[in-house]
């Protein structure tokens, strides 16, 4: 298992500086966000040229709402999502993170011929098939991402993206497991990642406050164990807040974080 991190966690006068101090502080990978990483593709790869450490993924970035009821946003989305998992691939990560939809519904209730949830579920299924298979050829993944029930009404749980996945052709379409979402919405952490763990391709990492992992009361003891057993060798990328000085911090996280994952028996 690698450890990454989001570029926007750790302080820096640009990119380079950023990926340099995040090599040294004993990360494996940099996630990327992908809003602007068309315009700054030649200052990314100079910034990763001669360096250990990877780009571990690009997270979301894309325009519009793959389950909008405008027709013009739904393309918007599949458009950039695309021209997204393109970047994704020809800077080498593993994938492109993707949320559905967050907050409420956007489509009509057409009962009694068809509910808002199974409406959805039809449309992403279709949408799905079409970019998982740009995925694949690309080379790269699709990374569905569950989120809490605050954040989103649709799908909230590592069952709710499995059951998606295993819907579609199964081709360049996985799944993103956040721990602080899983705090919310999953009764035990560990349990369901080992139910899901062949659908998973990245994690991210957060405690039960979304701060830094070993400042709240999660257990990452027994989730790590689970993937280790089960074969995960992909990045865990942090994502949460930094409530101090990252430069401190940060490698903080980096020692506790092995300290668990080497306490593996």
């Amino acid at each position: 298992m690698k450890l990454a991190c989001q570029e926007n966690l750790v302080d820096g006068k640009n990119l380079k500086e950023k990926v340099a101090k995040l090599e040294y502080f004993g990360f494996d990978g940099v996630e990327l966000w992908g809003r602007d990483i068309e315009d700054r593709l030649d200052e990314v790869k100079e910034s990763f040229k001669g360096r250990r450490i990877r780009i571990s993924t690009i997270c979301s970035g894309y325009r519009g709402c793959l389950l909008d009821s405008s027709l013009e946003e739904r393309k918007m989305a599949m458009d950039d999502i695309k021209k997204l998992l393109i970047y994704t691939s020809e800077l080498g990560a593993v994938g492109l993170i993707m949320v559905p939809i967050f907050g409420a519904p956007r489509l009509p209730d057409l009962s009694p011929f068809m509910g808002v949830r199974e409406l959805e579920e039809k449309l992403l299924l279709e949408e799905l098939d079409d970019l998982g298979e740009f995925a694949s050829e690309h080379g790269v993944y699709l990374l569905l991402e569950p989120l809490n029930r605050y954040e989103t009404h649709f799908i909230k749980s590592l069952d709710d993206g499995a059951s998606i996945i295993a819907q579609t052709h199964r081709k360049g379409i996985k799944m993103m497991a956040d721990f602080f979402h899983m705090s919310i919405e999953e009764r035990d952490i560990a349990e369901s990642l080992k139910n899901h763990i062949d659908d998973i391709a990245h994690v991210h990492l957060a405690d039960s406050n979304r701060l830094l992992p070993g400042m709240g009361h999660t257990d990452f003891k027994e989730p790590f164990k689970v993937l280790k057993q089960g074969g995960y060798t992909g990045y865990m990328a942090l994502e949460c807040g930094v409530p101090g000085d990252p430069d401190i911090l940060l490698p903080k996280t980096v020692e506790f974080l092995h300290e668990q994952i080497n306490s593996i028996s």
